[in-house]
């Protein structure tokens, strides 16, 4: 058999008819330009600076909703949160961050390794800076780790609610950073322009396109309230990190703790249950629900706990189809099985089949929080949907496969015509998301059956795997 690499990067096959098409009828340049924004990677804007200057307001103003969590007090936020935002058409992610201090110790020190993270792997930054207060001795510190980045830096005086106070923003020069930029992240002065400069110095790539490199690997648990999520977390850390009760809804606030498990160390995040309609909740319940869709976003893999010795619900499918819609890795642990009979078990089996036949993928264990069964099973279904989720098939390979997959099954008939798939490409990780290049449309079902081909022969074994189709129609020779 012919092996993809033996052949040129200008070679592309049409697996219909098992013939080769040379560059005068298809470029590969021209298919590959033909990713959508959605496929590609977004570059990363950091936020940082010192606590309480307001950074996530200000993430909040630009991505335009109100989702970083914002209160009058310092040291809310803890972690790199990442959210996604548009200016002028130009897409990018927007990375909230803890305030950083250069004397931090405890959780503090961490929240600082976070933010210097985000300096060192981001493709602009914003420095904050309050200008009502002036610099201190902390923002100086930040802006001589700043004056070494190899990215483009926005020195950025915020909480300048008014011209009278555009005067207090000229000694902020004295930081080395280049010319402040006035604004006020809580109405919104000067933001547009700020916005505009932004775009102006991203690159159209990420510098870094893997986002969660660095540090321990992050697992969110999440479920409905009163699931097991707080138990969880205290067997795995063998100390009362959160509080347990058997009132629903006792966690407001995600709460992190490192764990070493399987010789490494992981970073835990519980998170409030999430209720069925959070759209109508309100108070510290709305609050709870959007920390824990942003800890959710920023994981990497993502623990559902579902009560086995109970019926699953429509609430856990709700929270399922979430995690799924966040591309993240999956695991799907059946909490409480030291309550589970014969009988149940039985019944648990058909529920399964019944009302998780669409996500296979995800790798499921049961454990039981409360006594400690099986807990340490969860690392190597974590690690399996890790790997997966970082998995990426070689452009030549995934050819080879493409041609036998399509010459054993070919897609079905439309208008009567067979589309071809010309070529295919994994455009990025995290998931592992792959594009086809065909010259007409392919079902759904065909489009279903390749992704469980795709697993069948690369794993991806808690990952979800998105697969899309760019439809190119073919050009006239040139003469």
């Amino acid at each position: 058999m012919t092996d993809m690499n033996d052949f040129a990067d200008d070679t592309l096959i049409l697996p219909g008819d098992g013939t080769w098409a040379d560059e005068s009828e298809w470029e590969l340049d021209d298919l590959e330009d033909d990713l959508d924004d959605e496929d590609r990677p977004l570059p990363v804007l950091a936020v940082v600076g010192r606590p309480n200057v307001g950074k996530s307001t200000l993430v909040n103003r630009i991505i335009g909703r109100r989702e970083a969590v914002v209160e009058d007090v310092p040291g809310v936020t803890r972690d790199r949160i990442s959210y996604e935002a548009e200016w002028n058409t130009k897409r990018f992610m927007v990375q909230d961050t803890g305030g950083w201090e250069p004397t931090a110790k405890g959780l503090q020190q961490s929240i600082t390794r976070q933010a210097e993270h985000a300096m060192r792997t981001a493709d602009a930054i914003l420095v904050v800076v309050d200008a009502t207060v002036g610099s201190t001795t902390t923002d100086e510190a930040v802006a001589r780790i700043l004056r070494r980045s190899k990215a483009p830096v926005i020195l950025v005086a915020n909480k300048v609610d008014n011209a009278k106070l555009d005067s207090d923003v000229a000694e902020l020069w004295n930081l080395g950073l280049g010319e402040p930029f006035p604004i006020s992240a809580t109405h919104g002065r000067g933001t547009a322009d700020l916005l505009d400069t932004v775009i102006g110095i991203l690159p159209e790539k990420p510098r870094d396109p893997n986002q969660f490199t660095g540090g321990p690997r992050r697992i969110a648990l999440v479920g409905k309230p009163n699931v097991g999520k707080s138990s969880l977390l205290n067997k795995l850390t063998g100390d009362e990190r959160s509080v347990v009760h058997d009132v629903a809804g006792t966690t407001v606030d995600p709460v992190d703790s490192l764990v070493e498990l399987g010789g490494k160390v992981w970073r835990f995040v519980d998170t409030a249950g999430l209720r069925k309609r959070v759209i109508t909740a309100s108070g510290a319940e709305y609050y709870a629900s959007l920390r824990t869709r942003s800890a959710i976003e920023s994981a990497e893999v993502v623990v559902v706990l579902i009560d086995s010795s109970q019926p699953i619900t429509e609430q856990d499918l709700r929270i399922i189809t979430m995690v799924e819609e966040t591309g993240r890795a999956m695991v799907i642990a059946f909490n409480k099985w030291d309550l589970v009979d014969e009988d149940r078990r039985l019944q648990l089996d058909k529920e399964i089949d019944r009302d998780l036949v669409r996500i296979q993928w995800a790798q499921r264990v049961n454990i039981s929080a409360h006594t400690g069964r099986a807990v340490q099973k969860l690392v190597p279904v974590m690690d399996t949907a890790l790997n997966s989720w970082d998995t990426r098939v070689p452009t030549g390979r995934l050819n080879t496969w493409l041609r036998e997959t399509i010459s054993a099954t070919p897609p079905p008939m439309r208008g009567g015509r067979l589309p071809r798939v010309l070529f295919a490409t994994q455009a990025t990780t995290r998931p592992p998301t792959f594009v086809l290049f065909t010259t007409g449309f392919l079902e759904a079902g065909y489009r279903r059956f390749l992704e469980r081909k795709l697993r069948e022969s690369f794993g991806f074994e808690g990952s979800p795997v998105r697969v899309n189709v760019r439809v190119r129609e073919k050009r006239a020779r040139k003469s």
